[in-house]
């Protein structure tokens, strides 16, 4: 295959992906697929240092221009490229050139990481490494099997009867794509049993789940069995804050989710979340956001119409 017949095909495909996209949402707004955790993205409208708790998904740009700034580096994302996000991480992200006429579009799917370990178990020759991973996330120049599944998903999802079926197994394939790709030795630190960078996963899960309670790192340390020292040197390599800078940002995160989505008062998000001082947690807040509580979720309200 010519180097030249494989850019025009991948030229091809990210035209047909954006006239899908389109047709599909005729106006700006997130659209959930019939594959589940699969979704298409419009945005008519650029946004400047918006802040938000990536998730564990692969992100393909069909048109646009978006940079990803992570606690201590600084993403472009152009169109054709993927974008892998391996763990939940605090981020900021910049939209500029965005227009009705030339809206930003893109697709995305939910790491999986039930099908990762399942895939990982059956690769021959996989065995947990032994070193921590550089990055959990990055853009990649994607080969054009991974954008011919792409187009094929996109295709299925579209069409509810198929996307039952053929959805799941399209999914598993760009899973196994991943795995496969030069980066894939990250993904198998992060997530094969026995490795140990899985144990930071166990740690992100933990403090997800216990965001509104104090934690210990030493406790913490115990339940993922690791020493403070390495818990912590993993832990900042990986997500690119500590422990405790992390687990305060998930508040803080929390505490906006609670106000705009549950109508809750400042204070009383403050308080849901573990924070017992509101002059300290406005302080943070503003620090993190921009703005302090109430502007910022007024001005969020404003933006989405509430």
């Amino acid at each position: 295959m010519s180097a030249d017949y494989e850019q025009n095909r991948k030229e091809q495909i990210l035209e047909i992906l954006k006239q899908l996209t389109m047709r599909a949402l005729p106006a700006p707004g997130e659209m959930a697929t019939s594959v589940q955790t699969f979704h298409l993205v419009r945005l008519n409208a650029p946004h400047q240092s918006r802040h938000c708790l990536s998730l564990p998904m692969v992100t393909l740009l069909i048109q646009g221009h978006k940079q990803i700034d992570l606690a201590s580096d600084r993403l472009f994302l152009d169109s054709g490229k993927v974008l892998v996000t391996c763990v939940d991480v605090p981020s900021t992200s910049v939209l500029t050139n965005v227009s009705p006429e030339r809206p930003l579009l893109s697709m995305y799917f939910m790491l999986d990481k039930k099908i990762l370990a399942e895939l990982l178990s059956e690769m021959p020759g996989k065995k947990p490494a032994e070193s921590a991973a550089n990055t959990s996330v990055w853009v990649m120049e994607p080969h054009l099997d991974f954008l011919e599944t792409f187009l094929r998903l996109t295709q299925i999802a579209l069409e509810p009867e198929r996307a039952i079926i053929l959805g799941p197994l399209l999914l598993r394939e760009l899973h196994y794509l991943l795995l496969a790709g030069p980066n894939g030795a990250i993904l198998q630190e992060l997530y094969m049993r026995g490795a140990k960078d899985n144990r930071i996963i166990d740690a992100i899960a933990w403090l997800k789940q216990n965001v509104r309670v104090s934690i210990s790192v030493e406790a913490l340390a115990r339940k993922v069995n690791m020493s403070v020292s390495s818990l912590h040197r993993h832990f900042k390599l990986i997500t690119g804050y500590s422990p405790l800078q992390y687990h305060k940002k998930l508040r803080l995160y929390e505490a906006q989710r609670l106000m705009l989505a549950e109508n809750e008062r400042a204070d009383i998000a403050a308080l849901a979340v573990g924070y017992e001082s509101i002059t300290q947690f406005n302080r943070e807040y503003k620090r993190m956001f921009g703005e302090p509580p109430h502007r910022d979720i007024t001005r969020r309200k404003n933006l989405r119409g509430v």
